[in-house]
């Protein structure tokens, strides 16, 4: 094959691709906190966040403050007008309350939008089968948050959840997960945007000081088995036997967000049980573990090169490989909703044709 020149680059492809321009126009972020962030449903934080009665846990949507409240009348989610700091007793009146529901392991679930056309079931739409009787069976409660703010667009974190070439940038998950089943795993779109992936059996034995994960299985899960839900438009839920992963993004800006990362375990566990699945969790998905940190260099650096200012090119996703992990399945299934809702294609905006 010849080298490619600039004009070869730039040219229109012959399979589906998207518009680098979709992740830096400051007029399109706007257009997506109105017309996707606004009226969408949203998890917020955990049940288990709320200590005690009269106590909040604070968030923000859309640009938009909420409260999530714990009162003698349960668990609702209003717009946060008076409560001030991430969480604590409630001191203040605040504003309107939003529709809101808990459910799927514990997440407290809420949508600015006043008449939502579908309930949380329904927007759901059975992402969430895969891992439901393992995370429904017994209550959870977190042991682990912290937060990044990464400069980068909200979707390419997105897209690193969803595409697995990355994988090969994890020397953790060379060694303990390319066999067979691995690259068997199935990418299972449902409507609204949403996708699962099918699980395989992960070798943690095989990485150096690392020890098999079985005996510490989440309830109805079988040895060491790995799920993942990514729900558009940015919130994803890993299952890695023992440990329990949400993700949650805020857009901050078309160059800026701030990602939420919360690890679980089961309500019922004796303290070293606890300790055992807090050191599972962390060794690959703490701030300090085998794999986290690298996702976020990696989406900082395309962050990088698709800020505003730098040359618009056209990301290609045509692979197609019988929805196996390496298929663009995913991606494609993603930005066809994301177009669908913002009512332009993300392969060409028309408000950037000018």
């Amino acid at each position: 094959m010849p080298p490619r020149n600039h004009k070869n680059w730039i040219k229109k492809p012959n399979v589906e691709y998207i518009s680098s321009k979709i992740y830096s126009d400051w007029d399109l972020y706007s257009q997506e906190l109105e017309t996707i962030f606004s009226k969408v449903w949203v998890p917020v934080c955990h049940e288990s966040e709320l200590i005690v009665d009269n106590w909040y846990r604070s968030s923000t949507i859309a640009h938009t403050p909420v409260a999530v409240i714990k009162n003698k009348h349960g668990i609702n989610v209003y717009k946060n007008t008076g409560l001030h700091g991430v969480s604590g007793p409630i001191s203040e009146v605040v504003g309107d309350k939003l529709h809101s529901e808990v459910g799927y392991g514990g997440m407290v679930w809420t949508t600015l939008n006043d008449n939502p056309d579908q309930s949380l079931k329904e927007w759901l739409n059975g992402a969430f089968d895969c891992i439901i009787d393992a995370i429904d069976t017994e209550p959870l409660e977190v042991f682990h948050y912290h937060k990044a703010v990464i400069n980068t667009n909200y979707k390419l974190w997105h897209d690193t959840n969803s595409e697995f070439y990355h994988d090969f940038m994890h020397y953790f998950n060379r060694v303990s997960g390319f066999n067979d089943e691995y690259f068997a795993r199935k990418n299972i779109p449902f409507d609204n945007g949403h996708v699962n992936v099918s699980s395989f059996t992960v070798n943690y034995e095989e990485y150096d000081g690392f020890e098999d994960r079985g005996e510490l299985s989440f309830p109805n899960l079988p040895p060491n088995q790995w799920y993942m839900v990514d729900l558009f438009p940015g919130y994803n839920f890993n299952l890695r036997g023992s440990a329990y992963r949400s993700d949650s993004v805020t857009p901050l800006g078309p160059n800026k967000v701030l990602i939420e990362f919360r690890g679980y375990g089961l309500k019922k566990d004796m303290p070293e049980e606890r300790q055992t699945r807090i050191k599972h969790h962390n060794s690959i998905w703490g701030p300090f573990g085998r794999n986290l940190h690298e996702d976020l260099i990696g989406v900082a650096g395309q962050g990088t090169t698709m800020r505003e200012g730098t040359e618009p090119r056209n990301i290609l996703h045509g692979r197609h490989e019988n929805s196996t992990i390496h298929d663009e399945v995913g991606m494609r299934h993603y930005y066809a909703e994301w177009s669908k809702w913002m009512g332009l294609e993300a392969s060409s905006p028309k408000s950037l044709a000018a």
